[in-house]
């Protein structure tokens, strides 16, 4: 049995992660911040329910000790807890802001990665599944056919390049762990106020791929629902 922890799934493409995965016969354990919603969306699935603040290290920590006590390891990590941020003009953005937004979708891979470490090492084929975006890859960003070029997002588009990035670094520096970044595309979230054209279902297609393809496959890639693809 597949022992699966996923970060800020009490709804998108989080939810819909751990309701794929559940269905494949993991055992899913859904971690969210907020210990009501959270708490509700694991009931609807039928998993167990650990609340996390990615932004916290105290929190992170007694989620890995939560684990450790309860299932004893980690097969699947996924770093799916992430953030826009503000919507200002650029000309109004502040260093607080950009900080806000790094704190969550980097620091906070960085701090839940860390923390559940020992627990993936006691996996016989441990994975990391980033949950990252084409919005921090330059050439999509820059490439007039691709939705993405079309969004000013500073704070967050930085935020996913450095994410893709500290993917890569951690495949170099664990090679007992299979880590990759997954790109869900532009789909329909709260965090696009249900603007993107894609499903929850195709925006979790990366991200469940990464997380059931088994022994044998590559580290440190970018991938999207359609496969590996380019991060430059």
């Amino acid at each position: 049995m597949t022992t699966t922890f996923i970060t800020g799934a009490n709804k998108g493409l989080g939810l819909e992660t751990a309701r794929r995965l559940a269905e494949l016969g993991h055992t899913v354990i859904l971690g969210a911040r907020d210990p009501v919603r959270g708490a509700a969306a694991a009931a609807d699935l039928g998993v167990r329910f650990v609340q996390v603040d990615v932004t916290d290290d105290a929190s992170v920590h007694a989620a890995a000790a939560d684990v450790e006590s309860h299932e004893g390891h980690v097969d699947v990590l996924v770093n799916n807890a992430g953030v826009a941020g503000t919507h200002v003009d650029p000309a109004d953005l502040t260093g607080a802001d950009v900080l806000d937004v790094l704190d969550v979708n980097v620091a906070g891979v960085v701090r839940t990665t860390t923390a559940f470490l020992p627990l993936l090492r006691r996996s016989a084929d441990p994975v990391i599944v980033n949950v990252s975006s084409g919005m921090g890859s330059l050439e999509h960003t820059h490439d007039p056919s691709r939705p993405e070029s079309q969004v000013v997002a500073p704070a967050y588009t930085a935020s996913k390049a450095a994410l893709t990035m500290l993917t890569t670094q951690y495949a170099k520096a664990f090679p007992d762990i299979r880590i990759n970044a997954a790109d869900p595309g532009y789909t329909a979230t709260d965090l696009n106020a249900h603007t993107g054209p894609q499903t929850v279902v195709e925006g979790t297609d990366a991200v469940v791929g990464l997380a059931t393809e088994g022994p044998g496959h590559g580290s440190g890639r970018f991938v999207d629902r359609h496969g590996e693809t380019s991060w430059s």
